[in-house]
């Protein structure tokens, strides 16, 4: 598509860069307490989660065997 859209004139690239730099300025980073913060917090939640998915999934691992020696018994297996 080589033509500009109707109404619209392609920028040059040194307006692309002014713009770009100007929108940057008005960007804000965190601080550095803030990202050690929020880091210390997702390193909480991963481990948090590890822990509570593997507590779960050896609960059904636990219902699953139960279920199963049941059956054999129903079976006589």
């Amino acid at each position: 598509m080589s033509e500009a859209v109707e109404g619209k004139q392609k920028e040059s690239i040194g307006e692309f860069i002014k713009k770009t730099r100007s929108e940057l300025d008005k960007t804000t980073f965190p601080s550095s307490d803030d990202v050690k913060n929020t880091t210390i917090i997702v390193i909480i939640n991963v481990f948090f989660f590890a822990a509570y998915l593997f507590l779960i999934d050896q609960g059904w691992v636990y219902v699953i065997q139960g279920l199963t020696w049941l059956i054999n018994k129903i079976a006589g297996v």
